[in-house]
């Protein structure tokens, strides 16, 4: 803001910089797309290690090529990926469990407890619930275990009325990553059954016979005495102790120990009595009216409750996985996630229907085209040697889109599951080799060379040739190769558009790719430039911006050239932009640059000298 000057003196001005950096977008984020075995369906989640994979999407699976294809991105040099997890329509149950209150005569549905994401994995989670709280007769408690045992998520002073600050529905559906809760009855304190009525004061008679039910195991006791406990209970804190001691001497059935393992818990003016077992078959009763009037509940639950019936989602098909743009489903969950710059669809290749594979391949490039991605793509699983590749190319000249690049054959690895040998999809593991360059060399590099080793790769379905190579090379299918001491590389570098017979201008990999990353990052620095005047003001300072940025990457070697001059220019004044484009809001830049190209073929000449020389 402009300094007003009021007193004789020396006025400090800072002044606004006129060039506003333009950063260099990501280049290798990769979204891979199928069947996983957990994880939120048609939700991008984006992870930086395999580990986050096995935690969020529960880690390889047979059935998912996609776990495989995470896996071999992280061993190859990938970072950072993006997963969507795809269901077959109409398929995918989540387990649940309800629990009940016994607050009235009759059961009453308390909560509903349901896995956060379908599948059978929910069936390992078990969800324990005490009263432990300083209103035990308003709050509980909730905890998630896994099968292991070990406590994965813990609500303390949770409610069932809403409208409260620890709501259960709040609380517990913000804060979980493996539940949701719903409440079925808010006017049950006591959601679950799990403790009795309150005690009245003083303490009710305790020497009546109670009849007690475990399962299917019935017995009678008297809660006290006089003869043989000694002095009354006097709070009921001693009730629990005295009961739980005449509950665990009680007889247990054979090879059981539902009784002898008892466990009762004063919380407030209340009792927990939990059986010594985690059967929940093994339900604890209080029978007769004795029980009543001591307050002890007619159903006392067991504290421990498996959730059930969860059941995996179907394999996704062509449909499934292309997914639907209104409701962000399978490929098209990818609109609203930003960075994102690399796309594998490892499960496609398996289709015995070729058809079925270019229909997501088309929708793939359509959205990469929309959003500046590269498409990684198989071929397909049906070409088991050069004959067939050579056969089945054709089909694909329907898809021959710059924003893709086609790889063969299928790599070898150990499977860590069976410790056999089984092939995979190439995709994860060359996106895994994309990302590595990238950050090792730039993305005008090719990702192909003896640089470009596959990590963990035992060996490859079909053994190429040099004349085999070069029989495939000009139609732009990438080819694997297997080399003396080097080992399996990757050993092509040109998009689907990149067959010699189109002479395109992104005919290889790196040159597309460097074009999106400067395309896209222009798009991002320049949006400061909407509603600004345009005038010669605002052109000189998009020239200088975006030169900026280019004598960087020219700086960095991403160009031809050895001046700059050589290497790009920006255009930005009267030629590009007449009165009539300022009439109607209208600025137009002109960038152009001298792409780097990969050496594909180096040729030695070597020529025999007859006669000798002279020093």
């Amino acid at each position: 803001m402009p300094t007003t000057p009021t007193y004789p003196g020396v006025y400090i001005e800072e002044l606004p910089s006129s060039v506003r950096t333009i950063t260099g977008v990501t280049t290798s984020v990769t979204a891979f797309v199928g069947q996983t075995r957990r994880g939120p369906v048609n939700s991008p989640v984006t992870i930086t290690g395999y580990a986050d994979y096995e935690r969020r999407f529960g880690g390889l699976d047979p059935l998912s090529a996609v776990s495989y294809a995470v896996q071999q991105f992280f061993v190859n040099g990938g970072s950072v990926a993006v997963v969507v997890r795809a269901v077959a329509a109409g398929t995918g149950q989540s387990a649940a469990v309800t629990l009940n209150s016994t607050q009235s005569s009759t059961a009453t549905a308390a909560l509903r407890i349901t896995a956060q994401e379908p599948g059978a994995w929910g069936g390992g989670l078990r969800v324990v619930v005490d009263y432990n709280t300083t209103t035990p007769d308003q709050t509980f408690n909730l905890q998630i275990f896994d099968t292991s045992g070990s406590a994965r998520e813990v609500f303390t002073g949770l409610s069932a009325t809403a409208g409260q600050p620890s709501f259960a529905e709040a609380v517990v559906n913000d804060g979980s990553a493996l539940i949701t809760v719903k409440v079925l009855a808010e006017e049950c304190p006591d959601p679950v059954g799990t403790v009795s009525k309150p005690f009245a004061t003083p303490l009710p008679d305790l020497t009546k016979d109670v009849q007690v039910k475990i399962g299917q195991d019935e017995r009678t006791l008297k809660i006290y005495e006089a003869d043989r406990d000694g002095t009354a209970p006097a709070t009921v804190t001693d009730v629990a102790l005295l009961l739980e001691r005449k509950l665990r001497a009680l007889p247990d059935a054979p090879g059981r120990r539902v009784f002898a393992g008892t466990r009762v818990t004063a919380f407030g003016n209340r009792l927990q009595v939990v059986a010594g077992s985690t059967d929940p078959a093994d339900t604890v009763r209080f029978l007769g009216e004795a029980a009543n009037n001591l307050g002890l509940e007619a159903s006392v639950n067991p504290s421990v409750f498996a959730l059930a019936g969860g059941e995996d989602g179907g394999a996704p098909g062509p449909a499934d996985l292309i997914g639907s743009e209104a409701a962000k489903t399978g490929l098209q969950a990818l609109r609203d996630v930003q960075d994102v710059n690399l796309l594998v669809l490892p499960e496609i290749s398996a289709y015995r229907n070729v058809d079925d594979q270019l229909t997501v391949l088309s929708a793939a490039e359509v959205l990469a085209e929309d959003k500046r991605l590269f498409v990684i793509a198989d071929a397909p699983a049906t070409w088991t040697g050069l004959d067939a590749a050579r056969a089945g190319l054709p089909a694909f000249d329907s898809v021959r889109s710059s924003h893709a690049a086609l790889y063969f054959p299928a790599i070898e690895l150990v499977d860590p599951l069976t410790g056999r040998l089984r092939s995979f999809p190439p995709s994860g593991a060359v996106a895994g080799i994309y990302a590595r360059t990238d950050s090792e060399r730039g993305v005008w590099k090719a990702p192909a060379g003896t640089e470009s080793v596959l990590g963990g790769v035992r060996d490859l379905t079909v053994s190429l040739t040099d004349r085999e190579n070069g029989l495939l090379n000009p139609l732009g299918l990438n080819c694997f190769r297997t080399f003396p001491v080097v080992g399996n590389v990757v050993w092509g570098a040109r998009t689907l558009e990149g067959a010699d017979a189109l002479s395109s201008q992104w005919k290889y990999v790196p040159v597309r790719r460097l074009a999106m990353m400067i395309e896209e990052s222009l798009y991002r620095g320049l949006k400061w430039v909407v509603f600004e005047p345009n005038d010669e003001r605002l052109w000189s300072q998009i020239r200088l911006n975006v030169g900026a940025f280019l004598h960087i990457l020219f700086q960095q070697g991403a160009f031809q050239g050895t001046t700059a001059r050589e290497s790009y220019f920006v255009k930005c004044d009267m030629s590009t932009t007449t009165q009539a484009d300022i009439d109607r809001g209208v600025v137009n830049v002109l960038v152009g640059f001298a792409p780097v190209k990969p050496a594909e073929f180096v040729i030695v000449k070597i020529e025999q000298l007859a006669g000798q020389f002279e020093v």
